[in-house]
């Protein structure tokens, strides 16, 4: 059980420390001291009907903590010579989900290219959900998603599935890149049995998916994805969350659906939506692609989402109890004069990485759609304990008057006219414990060189022992004090880093699009173990389960241990 640390309050004269805006917590020397997230996903875990060494959904457990246990973790390995693979096995072209281990089977979400079924050839592209065994690698079966007819503005080519499953006892839920939710018998066909309530699967041979049953976000909530739908399901007892990834069309301006929900809330067992909402409405960015998260915070179970206008939401996860969401608080992640273009360096971003509960507090970086290039990226520490907008500031009229988070589009690309004498001012109910733009970790005294500053990122930070990492998309990799946001060390990884790093065992792994996973200590000092490549780009991100690190590149799954 996760043990909370409430803040009794923030003053609001920050510290500026290279680019990090402190706000020192009052009576600091008051807060507990930090947790062990392993001890804390392993009891996580514990409660499912899975195995005690199984990380069964994205970032293991419902704080999204990717950290682990783990021992005898290889930190060499050859992908050619087989040293150190237990088994590897073929996906598609290109691969981006992240693996789900649970009751000897193996998750992973990739495209058809290698054609696991005979009546899907590798020319027909798909989105498939691959189950392997894990004991030795041996395909067991294929959920698959055929292309939506409305093409790439709903359904990127080639993309496949881009997210990870939630597994618990027989059942496997995941969101299809046709923008359904499905519910999957973990056995498949296997057991000789067509579970309902839905049986109408085009057959049922032992290499195909069993459905249970599937929900149409597209149908049944009106939701317009934008290229592509990818939520990691977050689920706590027998409710499922989801982001539906609502987003504007092919025109990048207009969104066809700002009444649809951007999240909710489901029964597992059925499929009944139990509660939505539609915050971000006519302010999306442009997609919504962030998993949830879930958490008691200060006594308080929330459920967080991270949005496509750029804002954090908490909302009960219980909802209000007539169909809609209950917001907790809100927390605008971008500063309100940036402005948002999906051409060229945008210095307004929206939120894909997975919020990231640690000690009681979130963490959360900015970032946008990698097709949109590089930009500069805001890395939060926020109190999960205070009610309404607690975002770093808010934004006035030139004469001083609050100006309200208008829902109708207008302030969408920027929040703040400054030519009309808006400005944004500090906020007396801000929540932001630190704020990482960037840190000058060689103290030269200049402008922070490019590796010392904080890009967009695509991914989700991992803590341990009040240690924080993460990778940003211009190929960085940031380790940060978690309690203060200052910078310790950063590591130029010369490639994209897309996913985000695994800590087990005393080491951090991470991969890049170069195919490179840097492997260093879990230390506050730089100390480089290794450095592997695995054939082509890892887009994906290190996991392990009952000792053995998963990692898929572009185009196949391997499993590494000690031989």
């Amino acid at each position: 059980m996760i043990r909370n640390r409430l803040l009794p309050g923030l003053m609001l004269t920050g510290l500026f420390l290279g680019g990090v805006l402190c706000i020192r917590p009052a009576q600091s020397d008051d807060a507990a001291a930090a947790t062990d997230p392993t001890a804390d996903a392993l009891a996580a875990i514990k409660e499912l009907e899975v195995g005690e060494g199984d990380w069964p959904q994205w970032g293991g457990w419902p704080h999204k903590n990717n950290t682990p246990q783990g021992t005898n973790i290889p930190t060499e390995w050859d992908v050619d010579s087989g040293e150190n693979i237990l088994w590897s096995a073929p996906l598609g072209s290109q691969t981006y989900g992240n693996v789900s281990v649970a009751n000897g089977k193996v998750y992973v979400g990739t495209n058809n290219h290698h054609a696991y079924l005979s009546r899907f050839p590798k020319d027909v592209d798909l989105g498939v959900l691959l189950c392997f065994n894990a004991e030795d690698g041996k395909f067991l079966w294929q959920h698959s998603s055929q292309k939506l007819p409305t093409g790439r503005v709903h359904d990127w080519p080639d993309q496949g599935i881009c997210c990870s499953p939630f597994c618990d006892g027989e059942r496997v839920w995941y969101v299809t890149s046709r923008g359904e939710v499905a519910c999957l018998d973990a056995n498949g066909f296997h057991d000789g049995e067509n579970d309902g309530p839905y049986t109408a699967e085009d057959n049922e041979n032992k290499d195909e998916a069993d459905i249970i049953w599937k929900f149409d976000m597209m149908g049944e909530l009106d939701v317009s994805q934008h290229n592509m739908c990818s939520c990691s399901i977050c689920c706590v007892g027998d409710v499922l969350y989801v982001n539906t990834s609502n987003g504007v069309d092919e025109s990048h301006i207009n969104i066809p659906a700002p009444n649809a929900a951007s999240f909710f809330a489901m029964n597992r067992d059925t499929g009944k939506v139990l509660w939505s909402d539609k915050s971000p409405g006519l302010n999306i960015l442009h997609g919504q692609w962030s998993s949830p998260a879930y958490a008691v915070l200060g006594g308080q179970a929330q459920v967080l989402f991270g949005g496509g206008d750029g804002w954090l939401y908490s909302f009960d996860p219980a909802g209000d109890g007539n169909g809609n969401a209950k917001l907790l608080w809100k927390c605008d992640c971008n500063p309100k004069s940036a402005k948002y273009s999906v051409s060229g360096r945008s210095e307004r971003n929206h939120l894909i990485g997975t919020p990231v509960i640690y000690n009681g507090l979130v963490y959360i970086g900015v970032g946008e759609d990698p097709e949109h290039g590089e930009g500069n990226g805001h890395l939060w520490c926020i109190d999960p304990t205070k009610q309404g907008d607690v975002s770093p500031t808010i934004a006035v009229d030139k004469d001083g008057n609050p100006i309200e988070d208008p829902k109708d589009g207008t302030r969408r690309l920027q929040a703040i006219n400054e030519d009309a004498g808006e400005k944004a001012i500090e906020n007396p109910n801000s929540a932001i414990v630190w704020h990482f733009t960037g840190d000058d970790t060689d103290e030269s005294g200049g402008e922070l060189d490019f590796e010392e500053e904080m890009h967009r990122t695509c991914g989700t930070v991992a803590i341990k022992d009040d240690i924080l990492y993460v990778a940003d998309f211009s190929g960085i990799f940031h380790c940060l004090d978690a309690k203060t946001g200052k910078a310790y060390w950063h590591y130029d990884m010369f490639s994209a880093a897309w996913g985000s790093p695994c800590i087990v065992e005393g080491k951090v792994y991470v991969g890049d699009e170069d195919g490179d996973i840097a492997i260093f200590e879990h230390n506050k000092e730089m100390k480089q173990i290794a450095e592997v490549n695995c054939g082509n780009s890892v887009y994906s991100t290190p996991i392990v389960a009952n000792n053995v690190l998963y990692i898929s590149n572009k185009s196949t799954l391997f499993a590494i241990g000690s031989k």
